[in-house]
């Protein structure tokens, strides 16, 4: 058995499935597509199937399956796990194992699981690659040892299991590389956290202060390069800060130009202030804006994060009819904070990012390094709207117009 969480991953294009049609024909294998499966001349099965939901582990009740294979054992949980070891059994002659595949990620089981074989900092130890290590599990918790007898000796009446760990890199891989020699420019160009993981194999590292965004990535220029397309991106929220010890959200924007493959940051606001305020400056800045685009020959939009429900939509229209006259649009809020703030991590991190001098330059840039430990996102969440706004298709955002 093959298992991935949910059936799509398995049928995607150079997916297992697809994988699987390049090798199993070779061997004699006729495919079925009712369920996902390979029959053998000799009677062997192979299957693929998923394990989206915590209770479809149960799914498996009664079934033996000498072989389990795991592809991204990091998108299971730990139950569907240790309970698909209890199928892990046969007697048709082939020794139950398991074999798993993952990548980095510290908040799965899986980091736990193999922190014998990873050193402080988070990356495989060489000199602990595939050396093989026992475990029993007493009151739920397992008890780990460097050989079967030691555990034996201590504890006669439990059988122990052996678990080893391969680490792995993309440069293990020269097939893959040969065939696609710019997959590895791919993962150089990724965010830094994800880089560290995929590229480097990091088990430990995590979104922090100055790993997300780093300030010294960004330059700040006296004047704006000439041409482009602007955009200034709204971060509403409507909460008046009336006391001290209130710390509501702020009313985030971001106004940004793309020109020639780099974003120039040209102005940034953030106030704590009351539904009215947002209303007034939103209007008054945005149609400032749209004057000085004019005088500078450049084309301007407006755009704004625009939460689920009729709610949403309504005011939209409303936001729209206020702006009448304007490229002015709502976007879907989509996916969270850090996936959507992505593409511009790796364009910032690549030196294509600068910011045109001012006072504010020192909050945004405070602001942005500190994520995602800050009290607040909306900077953050403007800034990232700006750039996906400018560049619709590798933010993955989805412009939408609502006629007043």
């Amino acid at each position: 058995m093959f298992f991935r969480r949910v059936s799509p991953q398995i049928t995607n294009p150079g997916g297992l499935w697809d994988e699987s049609g390049e090798l199993y024909p070779l061997l004699g294998a006729t495919p079925r597509m009712q369920p996902l499966e390979w029959e053998f001349p000799a009677g062997a099965r192979v299957r693929m199937a998923h394990m989206q939901y915590e209770q479809n582990r149960l799914d498996w009740q009664g079934a033996q399956i000498p072989l389990i294979c795991w592809d991204e054992l990091t998108h299971f949980t730990e139950s569907q796990f240790w309970y698909l070891l209890s199928r892990n059994r046969s007697t048709c002659g082939v020794r139950p194992y398991v074999r798993a595949t993952c990548n980095p990620d510290p908040d799965s089981f899986v980091a736990e699981l193999i922190a014998w074989w990873l050193d402080d900092e988070g990356y495989p130890r060489p000199e602990r690659a595939g050396v093989l290590r026992y475990f029993v599990r007493i009151n739920d918790e397992l008890v780990w040892a460097d050989t079967a007898a030691e555990l034996r000796a201590k504890y006669p009446e439990i059988p122990p299991k052996s678990l080893t760990f391969q680490p792995s890199k993309v440069d293990d891989n020269p097939a893959l590389l040969s065939k696609d020699p710019g997959y590895k420019a791919n993962l150089l160009a990724l965010p830094y956290v994800e880089r560290m993981r995929l590229l480097g194999g990091n088990w430990k590292i995590r979104p922090s202060a100055g790993t997300l965004f780093n300030r010294a990535w960004v330059s700040i220029v006296k004047a704006p390069p000439a041409g482009g397309t602007l955009c200034r991106f709204w971060d509403f929220a409507a909460t008046e800060k009336k006391l001290v010890k209130d710390d509501p959200d702020y009313t985030a924007s971001c106004l940004m130009l793309v020109t020639g493959g780099r974003w120039c940051v040209l102005d940034v606001t953030a106030e704590q202030i009351s539904p009215t305020e947002v209303e007034r400056q939103f209007i008054n800045t945005s149609r400032q804006d749209a004057i000085e685009a004019t005088k500078r020959g450049l084309s301007y939009r407006a755009r704004w994060e625009m939460e689920p429900g009729s709610a949403a939509k309504r005011e939209t229209r409303r936001l729209v009819s206020l702006l009448a006259g304007l490229d002015a649009k709502g976007v879907p809020s989509h996916k969270d904070k850090i996936t959507r703030a992505k593409p511009f991590l790796a364009q910032a991190e690549a030196g294509n990012v600068s910011l045109v001098e001012a006072k504010w330059n020192e909050q945004w840039l405070q602001h942005m390094h500190n994520q995602p430990e800050a009290a607040h996102d909306d900077i953050w969440d403007a800034t990232a709207g700006a750039f996906n706004a400018l560049t619709a298709v590798a933010g993955g955002w989805t412009a939408r117009s609502f006629q007043g």
